[in-house]
């Protein structure tokens, strides 16, 4: 790919993602949320973040808010992560993904001792104990399910209570300090939207291209979970309402109000893992392969924050919260220039006020 395309591609997701400025912005978290379609979380600070900088004046008590009035749920609707989405979306998202989530997931199941039978005692034993609005830790849920002969040993726990969650019968509930609870997903979330499997297709190809494009199909297929005929289908049903984009010979589909040239962004603080980078299965518009080992060091699952200028990874950054103050530690992958430089600071004091935090940075 050209630079002059990475630059292009860069810039113009910033813009349909939120980040940069210049897109309208929206008035709350679930605005965020739903225009996002789903958000990955499994770093709930860093999640939280991911909100915030796309909703400027937000804070992290904001975000929490909206996930205690049940307005955003964090579940795991798309490639067995977790992510935030908009409420009413979640039902027919589990709809869409559950089947194939489920079936990749067999081999993992028999190796945990987690059969069908000792799957369905555990999922009767947790609508019977969280019935009438109950609310469970992890920690509780997890003494439940080994009531039920799920072992404590490896992972068998951690899969079963995934599969609880995929396959809608719990998802997250509110904080209880910093222990994730869990609830019955039908009690939290009492008014779904239902969709058949064509428009639930279209709608989540709609919704993809809108918030994330410039991206192809592939892209699409890998971050929904969907086998390419599936998501090709879904973008086919939705292409009158997206604009096509060839670059060196590749199609991508975007938002049709994103500007031909867009301007350069400024440069802005990224959590780990954020869509921005973490939308597409080709990541390479973003981030250049000779620093790819510096953002996902050992390529073991975890994504470090990242410094963005000009829509690209130009570096990580660190964050140390002690007493009122929050810390900042910046590492450039080249020395930025003195506006690049303030403009980072700006970005952290961002931060800091989106914690409620006093910023220390490096002189």
């Amino acid at each position: 790919m050209s630079k002059s395309s990475r630059r292009l591609l860069g810039r113009l997701r910033l813009q349909a993602q939120l980040v940069s400025p210049t897109r309208p912005q929206l008035s709350s978290p679930v605005d965020v949320v739903r225009w996002m379609t789903a958000m990955q979380a499994q770093d709930f600070a860093g999640a939280k973040w991911s909100i915030g900088l796309r909703l400027p004046g937000s804070t992290d008590a904001s975000v929490e808010a909206a996930l205690a009035d049940r307005s955003v749920v964090r579940s795991w609707p798309l490639r067995g992560t977790l992510h935030f989405v908009a409420a009413e979306d979640l039902h027919w998202m589990l709809d869409l993904t559950r089947d194939r989530m489920v079936k990749r997931s067999a081999t993992i199941f028999s190796n945990e001792g987690l059969t069908p039978a000792l799957l369905g005692r555990a999922g009767k034993a947790a609508r019977s104990a969280l019935t009438g609005g109950g609310v469970l830790t992890r920690e509780g849920l997890y003494e439940l399910l080994a009531g039920e002969g799920v072992s404590p040993l490896g992972q068998a726990r951690y899969h079963a209570l995934w599969f609880l969650c995929q396959t809608g019968l719990l998802c997250m509930g509110p904080q209880q300090g910093k222990s994730q609870t869990f609830v019955l997903l039908d009690e939290w979330v009492s008014q779904p939207r239902r969709l058949g499997r064509e428009e639930a297709l279209a709608e989540l190809a709609r919704r993809y291209f809108l918030s994330h494009g410039p991206a192809t199909d592939r892209d699409f297929a890998w971050w929904s979970s969907l086998t390419l005929t599936d998501a090709r289908r879904g973008l086919a049903a939705a292409s009158s309402q997206l604009q096509r984009l060839e670059l060196d010979g590749v199609d991508y589909f975007q938002a049709p109000d994103l500007p031909e040239a867009p301007s350069a962004p400024r440069p802005q603080l990224l959590p780990g893992f954020d869509e921005f980078l973490l939308g597409y299965t080709d990541r390479s518009a973003a981030l250049a392969e000779q620093h790819a080992q510096r953002v996902f060091p050992g390529k073991n699952g975890m994504f470090l924050p990242t410094i963005v200028v000009d829509g690209a990874v130009a570096g990580i950054w660190k964050r140390t919260s002690t007493g009122r103050n929050v810390s900042f530690e910046f590492r450039p992958f080249a020395p930025l220039t003195p506006r690049q430089t303030a403009s980072v600071h700006a970005a952290a004091q961002e931060y800091a006020n989106f914690v409620g935090l006093e910023a220390r940075v490096p002189a």
